[in-house]
């Protein structure tokens, strides 16, 4: 029963769809993608339109929405140069089933291999970029199959510390210590990228700044000045694209086009 009052409080899926690729100018293909549990994912597909690319994302997006409140993300990073896969997670969008923090696990691993199923992708130039609750996700799925990059776009530590925050009269004892990704990310054995605004009242900017403290090895915090959480792409503008992409060419060991 609590684990369905925590889902509850968690995850805010909207099934219908707002737009799709084609409605910001992007050619794209449907995805039907298996979980191993049985269920079906919805994704799109999103060739970036600049060859070559600088890397494959795998996007995982936050707690709310669907991918179709993503397609500004896709944008900015198809023109930067980067090919995009967007999923949605069960019981988001057009995927089926009901959201829990396994299965967004399962949902991880059957997207990568949606991913590596398409024509021309170069497994040593994927990068996992997670937005919101989707950094966990993207930083779970790190650690069990590591990308050449993950990037945490308003990341949270953990949803015992949101809890803290957005319920701070709900017992931190009686919040389960759900995607732990501070404690993760320490473990991270691959480039980490942190993007965070200044003005992210949902997830503060502490959040991100920890995140930075805790990772290992080559690591990169951005802060964005004037950014919020729901608004960081728009406030970021053309910065967005062009610096995941810059740091991919990096990380990847391509040069500068």
């Amino acid at each position: 029963m609590w684990s369905s009052v925590v889902n509850a409080l968690l995850y805010f899926p909207t099934r219908s769809l707002d737009g799709t690729p084609a409605s910001v100018g992007l050619r794209h293909a449907d995805l039907d993608i298996p979980t191993s549990d049985g269920l079906r994912l919805h994704g799109w597909w999103i060739p970036s339109p600049r060859r070559p690319v600088a890397a494959h994302v795998l996007f995982f997006h936050g707690n709310g929405g669907n991918i179709s409140h993503r397609l500004v993300h896709a944008r900015a990073l198809a023109d930067a140069g980067l090919d995009v896969l967007l999923f949605d997670y069960r019981g988001y969008g057009r995927s089926t089933g009901a959201a829990d923090e396994a299965g967004t696990y399962r949902d991880a691993r059957a997207a990568r291999a949606a991913l590596l199923a398409q024509p021309g992708i170069d497994a040593a130039a994927i990068l996992y970029l997670g937005e919101s609750l989707g950094g966990a996700v993207a930083t779970e799925l790190a650690l069990a199959e590591p990308p050449a990059g993950l990037i945490l776009q308003s990341a949270f530590t953990s949803v015992r510390e949101m809890a803290r925050l957005h319920y701070p009269v709900v017992p931190s004892a009686l919040v389960p210590d759900a995607y732990p990704t501070l404690e993760r990310i320490a473990r991270v054995r691959c480039p980490v990228l942190i993007l965070h605004g200044d003005r992210d009242d949902i997830v503060p900017v502490g959040h991100g700044r920890a995140l930075f403290a805790a990772a290992a090895g080559n690591k990169r915090l951005e802060v964005v000045r004037g950014a919020g959480h729901n608004d960081f792409v728009t406030a970021a503008g053309t910065a967005y694209g062009e610096t995941i992409a810059a740091w991919a060419r990096e990380v990847i060991g391509l040069p500068r086009p």
